[in-house]
């Protein structure tokens, strides 16, 4: 009698385990928020999209330490375009500049 007990236990836990994990899968797109207004259920868009690539332009501060490192001090932008940001500074022999391309990454031109 126990054999066959234990037998329908391990079928019924292997049923319910079945029926439960696609409700599992599915509840992925639910969010609990709790804020200000109280605790709210909130369902995801899945076709919303997220932008991770962050700044598409070379940031003016990545200029001025790429202009650092390469030895121009008291490095100053003078110029923003769109396609290029132009720093000023001076190196031992005298004043400098140094262009960078206005994309990712500010490439020296």
């Amino acid at each position: 009698m126990r054999k066959s007990l234990q037998f329908i236990l391990v079928g019924l836990a292997a049923m319910t385990g079945l029926t439960i994990s696609p409700t599992i899968a599915a509840a992925q797109d639910m969010e609990l928020r709790i804020g200000p207004g109280g605790v709210g259920v909130y369902e995801r868009d899945p076709y919303e999209r997220y932008d991770r690539r962050g700044p598409r332009g070379c940031d003016p501060d990545d200029a001025l330490d790429i202009a650092r490192s390469e030895g121009l001090r008291r490095a100053q932008i003078v110029r923003m375009s769109p396609r290029s940001i132009v720093v000023h500074g001076m190196t031992r022999r005298g004043p400098e500049r140094m262009v960078f391309a206005n994309r990712r990454g500010c490439p020296e031109i």
